[in-house]
């Protein structure tokens, strides 16, 4: 019976000892494929970044401001807003790496500064980099459902890297420091068509749902309806308003395992090209 119970025990230690090795080399394996895949995605951005220019260009007789319905104080950031330059950037060699670029976004404050793509659906990038190979860090990418340059609800994704990159640095535009400086409260995108400059209204974090994620509405009271309650998310209140008028920009990332990370901006200046 003892000798029975000493073979029992030794099963079990050895079993146990046998899973924590496998957890162990699991573990080991996640880090080794994590570190390489963020090595080639800094590469990517590199390349991408070393291929083009992007440059601030000032409004022309052509800019368009898309002008406010309700009247903004003159203390408000936004007339500071409207004297800052859009980015303007040339696709070609861009195209040349992958057609399936759309534009080009700047988010002030944070390492966000990559072009974008857009596939049809919202899996692809996922799981692939700028060049079509296969990276679990993903990239930037617009919505399948979106028309780049004709939407009320523009929506971007990424993941939410630890090492700042893609949509990792996204997560900053909670903290006290960012909130401090005004500036940053502005996006800046570049298409083949137009350039654009969008003034953030929310930013929050919330377990993950989809609700924030409509890109069709059948009427403008359904439109404002869900602007009020994006806008009422904000964790910050930028004191900007919103109405069925106004063309959105949503950027979405995750925040943690269970929550996602949510910035929406407005369009407030644009140009054609």
């Amino acid at each position: 019976m003892v000798v029975i119970l000493r073979l029992r025990n030794k099963i079990i230690l050895y079993a146990f000892i046998l899973l924590c090795f496998m957890i162990l080399s699991y573990s080991i394996y996640n880090i080794v494929v994590w570190k390489l895949d963020s090595n080639n995605t800094n590469k990517q951005i590199e390349e991408v970044q070393e291929t083009v220019k992007v440059e601030e260009v000032i409004d022309t007789e052509n800019t368009e401001i898309i002008e406010p319905v309700e009247e903004i104080p003159k203390s408000n950031p936004y007339w500071d807003y409207m004297k800052m330059n859009m980015i303007d950037i040339n696709f070609n060699e861009l195209k040349n790496i992958n057609n399936d670029v759309k534009g080009w976004i700047k988010v002030n404050g944070t390492n966000i500064n990559y072009p974008f793509v857009q596939s049809n659906n919202n899996k692809y990038y996922l799981t692939h980099s700028f060049d079509k190979s296969y990276n679990s860090a993903g990239w930037l990418f617009l919505d399948y459902r979106n028309n780049i340059n004709n939407n009320k609800n523009t929506i971007i994704y990424a993941h939410g890297r630890n090492d700042k990159t893609m949509f990792g640095s996204l997560r900053t535009v909670l903290t006290k420091n960012w909130l401090s400086n005004t500036n940053n409260y502005i996006i800046k995108i570049s298409t083949e068509k137009e350039n654009s400059l969008w003034q953030i209204f929310s930013t929050y974090h919330i377990p993950t749902t989809s609700d924030y994620l409509q890109t069709n509405f059948e009427s403008d009271i359904e439109y404002q309806e869900f602007l009020d309650m994006i806008k009422d998310r904000s964790s910050y209140n930028f004191n900007t308003n919103v109405n069925s008028n106004d063309n959105i920009l949503t950027l979405s990332t995750c925040y943690n395992n269970s929550d996602k990370m949510v910035v929406h901006a407005k369009l407030i200046k644009k140009e054609q090209k």
